[in-house]
């Protein structure tokens, strides 16, 4: 039977030796909660020690995938990387709730298995979740010949946070004179990819190994510069009192459209395009394929990873605490205003 299945394209020798790689960065990410390694057909994770420290408890879930930033992996045969990105993304985008992650869950599918591959990927994972307080309690690998072609990887992952609920960020409490922060990113994190690969492969014909003098470094490994994880600066905000009134992910839809997720109907998000250092990849990306830039700030996060909205009494403070974060920059790039619930690039 097994041999039938091994001739149809699915390897479970692969599977279980991907088990026993992956064993011991999987264990390194569990606390006590966790009680039961990887192996079952599920994670356990006890709630008891954590509900202690909330007095009204609410769970927080996000799932999410790197999308085709894999693509750029595959190019560069590269994959330590991808597992990070995952994880950081996933914890930034329950944190815009005020969620603190503490449980991540993988999903990982290619066309043939290769167990050194996974084992790269998933210890970028396991990285990312020790160095964020997050047990990994869990996963699955698939292997469909068929489904995806040659070579080919999808990775997603879910997360879950904790956060009470009288603190759970919503955006509904933003008013006018309100100022909004930005915390640098690292590059394109996981969004804007698939216009990014036309302009660059398609439309500039470069490869992952071309050197571009303003970049500083290859195109490659710019544009698999790891997703930056916001957690640990912002839940120190949160847990010193600062009064954050919405957070935003700048994921896929860029600024245009993932602030407006948290304003209020009247009040709108002016941006001061000028206001920040402006990473060398998006007008590099911009110049090839000649981008407006309401376009290029609808499709990237042009620099900035994640916003802030506080009033503007909270500055001083804000900053004082992220000196204690020396490696995330934070920058004033705008105001709120009366409004529809839009951005204004200014």
């Amino acid at each position: 039977m097994s041999d039938l299945y091994t001739k149809a394209g699915v390897n479970i020798e692969a599977g279980n030796e991907v088990v026993k790689r992956i064993k011991t960065s999987v264990a390194n990410t569990h606390n006590k909660a966790v009680l039961k390694s990887i192996g079952g057909f599920g994670g356990l994770y006890e709630l008891t020690d954590i509900i202690k420290n909330y007095r009204n408890p609410v769970l927080v879930q996000s799932i999410d995938g790197v999308g085709t930033k894999l693509s750029v992996a595959r190019m560069m045969k590269k994959y330590d990387t991808v597992g990070e990105d995952i994880v950081n993304h996933c914890c930034n985008d329950i944190m815009t709730m005020g969620a603190r992650p503490i449980t991540f869950l993988d999903y990982v599918a290619n066309e043939t298995l290769v167990p050194q591959e996974m084992e790269t990927i998933v210890k970028g994972m396991a990285k990312a979740c020790r160095e964020n307080g997050v047990a990994l309690i869990g996963g699955e690998t698939a292997e469909m010949p068929g489904v995806y072609t040659k070579g080919e990887h999808d990775i997603a992952g879910c997360i879950t946070g904790v956060v009470e609920k009288d603190k759970i960020i919503t955006g509904e409490k933003i008013k006018e004179g309100d100022i909004v922060l930005g915390l640098a990113s690292s590059g394109l994190h996981t969004n804007g990819f698939s216009l990014a690969r036309k302009l660059i492969f398609e439309t500039a014909k470069h490869t992952v190994a071309t050197q571009i003098p303003e970049l500083k470094m290859t195109v490659g490994k710019a544009l698999l510069q790891v997703h930056t994880n916001y957690t640990k600066p912002v839940l120190k905000l949160l847990d010193s009192g600062i009064d954050v009134r919405g957070i935003v992910h700048i994921t896929g839809g860029g600024f245009m459209n993932n602030i407006p997720r948290v304003l209020p109907k009247n009040l709108d998000a002016e941006i001061t395009k000028d206001s920040w250092p402006m990473l060398p990849i998006f007008p590099f990306i911009q110049k090839i394929g000649n981008v407006s830039g309401e376009e290029m700030y609808t499709a990237f996060n042009m620099g900035i990873g994640l916003v802030l909205v506080v009033p503007h009494s909270q500055k001083a403070k804000i900053q004082e605490i992220f000196k204690k974060y020396p490696k995330y920059r934070i920058h004033k790039i705008g105001r709120i205003i009366k409004g529809k619930g839009k951005v204004i690039l200014k």
